[in-house]
């Protein structure tokens, strides 16, 4: 697949998206943690923009050690993206839906060498 410059890795920083068109494809590119993700920008659901959508950690319920709900929190090493207008949640890792495995995010390869960042389109 050939690659496209998108933007100077000094241009997307941490905890930021941009979108970007390539050849008529809205990609979304977001960093997290150091990481860079590119996904088509249409959600599996409807087709919304999901890549203009919040991102949030996961919700995890603690249980005691006799079964008992005791709170609930957020798991910061699995992030998701969430699309704007159903709140359809994807994780960020792999585009993949968090209850829904069947639906997912058109995932792009990234790399970044030289201080830029390129998607394989």
């Amino acid at each position: 697949m050939p690659e496209v410059k998108i933007c100077k890795s000094a241009e997307l920083k941490d905890g930021t998206a941009q979108i970007v068109t390539v050849e008529n494809v809205e990609i979304g590119l977001i960093r997290h943690k150091g990481q860079c993700y590119a996904y088509k920008n249409v959600c599996a659901h409807q087709g919304g923009p999901a890549c203009e959508g919040m991102r949030v950690p996961r919700v995890i319920d603690v249980i005691d050690k006799d079964g008992s709900f005791i709170q609930q929190k957020f798991d910061e090493n699995d992030m998701h993206i969430v699309c704007p207008w159903h709140g359809y949640e994807y994780h960020i890792a792999t585009g993949v839906h968090v209850a829904d495995s069947r639906l997912k995010l058109k995932k792009f390869e990234v790399n970044e060498r030289e201080g830029d960042i390129y998607v394989a389109i």
